[in-house]
């Protein structure tokens, strides 16, 4: 499994008491697979992905990506885990106004160290993968809503990440434009075998997805795989 949750508590400071945000979690989300987690505002489903993306630190339990267990590695540590390893899709693309659409890739892979010429040639590569590649140089006041998602999605994959973590991303989006995000993401994520966790209000769009998992009150009850055909 690419991405292993291991029976994670997380809780908040709430008065004279504590916030109980997740509640022995479980997932597992094997490679190349995509798992959607629905829920009511404030069940838990950010404070999952912020657990999963190594942003925040659990009372209890184990965070394992890639084989490696995450959980009491340091703050550098983790920086350079999240840079190599994960790939994080925010609800609001936030790209930086005066870069093109390679730019806001390429930065991404700045620190990594590889040379220029290869860095811009993975770039061109990922915005051709989503669609993209006759708007390169464009800036983000010149790129749709859903097109401005798609660079979003593209940045994320930069430095190939084992997992790729979703937050609400057609909430900005009509109903057409939010399909081709889910189908380019179910697309991706096939092709660049990451593990990936999708949180979602979109109910249209679950039966895309090979697992649904849903969260309600900080506990995680994932719907059991479809039994094969004899």
């Amino acid at each position: 499994m690419t991405l292993l949750v291991h029976d994670v508590t997380l809780t908040y400071p709430d008065g004279d008491t504590r916030l109980t945000a997740l509640d022995a979690v479980a997932l597992e989300v094997p490679a190349g697979s995509l798992t959607a987690v629905i829920g009511p505002s404030g069940s838990g489903k950010s404070s999952l992905l912020a657990v999963a993306a190594t942003l925040v630190t659990p009372d209890s339990g184990r965070v394992v990506v890639a084989g490696q267990d995450v959980t009491a590695l340091g703050a550098a540590e983790k920086s350079a885990l999240r840079r190599e390893k994960i790939g994080i899709v925010f609800q609001q693309p936030n790209l930086l106004a005066s870069l093109t659409a390679a730019e806001q890739l390429q930065v991404m892979a700045h620190l990594s160290g590889r040379p220029a010429r290869q860095v811009r040639a993975r770039a061109l590569e990922l915005l051709d993968a989503v669609g993209l590649a006759d708007k390169a140089d464009k800036r983000p006041h010149q790129l749709s809503g859903g097109q401005r998602q798609r660079v979003n999605i593209a940045r994320a994959l930069m430095n190939e990440p084992a997992v790729l973590l979703v937050d609400e991303p057609t909430s900005a989006l009509d109903h057409e434009r939010g399909a081709a995000v889910l189908d380019l993401l179910v697309t991706l994520t096939r092709e660049r075998a990451t593990a990936t966790v999708l949180v979602t209000h979109d109910r249209a769009h679950l039966e895309r997805m090979d697992r649904t998992a849903t969260m309600a009150d900080g506990r995680l009850t994932q719907t059991p795989d479809p039994v094969p055909a004899a």
